[in-house]
């Protein structure tokens, strides 16, 4: 009985934590309602991403009259760990992998069926699974496309797809996009986050906010929410639990994240749980994952962008991305965190980028910063795509896959403090500066920090 009595306060105590939990989530602000007049344009990198991130949203939308469209990026095909559970082989030929694809997406015609959606109503774009961000950096203009990394073709391989033989291209993804959203004129538009893990999840809310930008004096711009689902440790406890709220990723609780919730009643929650369980080829391979976001809430949220302001004088008055609680592959992944802190400012036509470090660059570290620019007045396909590396033998500049010479752009190295100087004229003379920042250690990425955009409007 003492035992027992000594147990009742750490008890108290853990219930409480949860409670509090749950009341932080209760106090974010509210999603906006959706109503009649709503077109919602839900965004996925794969098939069941619509399910696992969204499912609340389109039950809402659809309760309330709202007209519903899905777009799935890929078809999924490159999950090799999940169809060999799901398969119970090895699988090897591209045609299987191309099938496979075909699999995916029939689930999530069947999930979204159920939830109420019109099958004619969920399009699938058929770009490479796993290869969408490597396309973003580097698959522009000029250059053979893509080479999928399991199905190994270089364009769109099936005829249920929303643009079949569309080359693996930067302009093919944003093309498609675009058609879509001008089209269809949403009101409302869910995206994977670009604080995501999964480099596919990146890249599709970077194709989208380039396509939102090029259509902006088009169409009424629609309100953008960004969902996230790949962090390391979340949700946390995994499995079914529909008792419990989806909180906030730790790594994210900090960050300039600006966070909304949906609450679900239960019934939405079981209808969630039901639609998530069409997804059998991922869900025997993960069957704790998918299912852990069948909870009493969906979370959305946002980065605002980073405004810099022209200066001339030579004090510079910086404005900082914190990064210290937003690394997508560190500490969460027994890594050594390297990165501290990211700041930028404008002097005069020059882009400043400080970066603090918590350890000196030497033989083993290396450390990339992301630049891609945007401007109004030029096609996105042309603006230069920067990569700035920097190891033990100084600074190389890549624009895409091409090595450049790099004699206008400055670094100056301090101990563990890096400061570049890159002429605006380098990256196009932009408006905006989509950017990111890693580094890595014998070509094995340590930190890898979520993108931000830079305006100079």
């Amino acid at each position: 009985m003492m035992k027992f009595i000594k147990v009742l306060p750490v008890i108290f105590i853990f219930l409480s934590l949860y409670a509090n939990a749950a009341s932080d989530v209760l106090a974010l602000e509210a999603l906006p309602a959706f109503s009649k007049n709503d077109r919602v344009l839900i965004l996925a990198p794969h098939p069941d991403d619509e399910a696992i991130g969204t499912a609340g949203v389109i039950q809402k939308a659809l309760a309330a009259g709202a007209q519903v469209k899905v777009v799935l990026l890929t078809y999924g095909e490159n999950n090799e760990f999940s169809f060999i559970v799901y398969e119970k082989r090895l699988v090897f030929r591209k045609k299987e992998f191309i099938r496979l694809g075909e699999v995916r997406r029939q689930e999530s015609l069947a999930a979204m069926e159920y939830l109420g959606m019109d099958p004619s109503d969920v399009l699938s774009l058929g770009y490479p699974d796993f290869g969408t961000m490597e396309i973003f950096q580097k698959y522009w203009t000029d250059v053979k496309p893509f080479r999928s990394m399991l199905s190994r073709v270089v364009m769109v391989p099936y005829e249920t797809a929303y643009a079949p033989g569309s080359p693996y291209m930067g302009e093919s993804i944003l093309r498609d996009l675009k058609r879509i959203v001008y089209e269809y004129k949403p009101s409302k538009i869910f995206v994977s986050h670009p604080a995501d893990i999964n480099r596919d999840h990146r890249s599709l809310y970077l194709f989208t906010k380039v396509a939102l930008w090029d259509l902006a004096m088009k169409i009424p711009t629609p309100a953008l929410y960004p969902y996230i689902i790949h962090v390391v440790r979340w949700p946390f406890p995994r499995g079914d639990r529909p008792d419990l709220a989806l909180d906030v990723p730790d790594q994210l609780a900090l960050s300039a994240v600006v966070w909304r919730t949906l609450p679900l009643t239960s019934q939405e929650v079981l209808h969630k749980r039901n639609a998530i369980a069409f997804y059998q080829s991922q869900i025997k391979g993960a069957p704790q994952y998918l299912v852990a976001f069948a909870r009493q809430n969906e979370i959305f949220g946002d980065y605002p962008e980073v405004h810099l302001e022209k200066q001339m004088a030579s004090f510079v008055t910086w404005r900082q991305a914190p990064t210290g609680d937003e690394d997508l592959s560190s500490k969460d992944r027994g890594r050594p965190d390297h990165i501290h802190a990211i700041e930028y400012a404008r002097q005069g036509d020059y882009l400043l980028i400080r970066m603090r470090l918590r350890h000196v660059i030497d033989r083993d570290l290396g450390l990339s910063v992301s630049l891609f620019g945007y401007s109004k007045e030029k096609a996105f396909a042309s603006m230069p795509k920067l990569s700035l590396r920097v190891g033990l033998d100084g600074l190389s500049v890549y624009d895409k896959r091409k090595r450049i010479a790099h004699k206008d752009i400055q670094l100056t190295v301090k101990d563990k403090e890096l400061l570049f100087r890159v002429p605006l004229s380098v990256m196009g003379n932009p408006d905006r500066v989509m950017t990111t920042a890693k580094t890595w250690v014998y070509d094995l990425t340590q930190d890898e920090t979520a993108w931000r955009i830079l305006s100079f409007q």
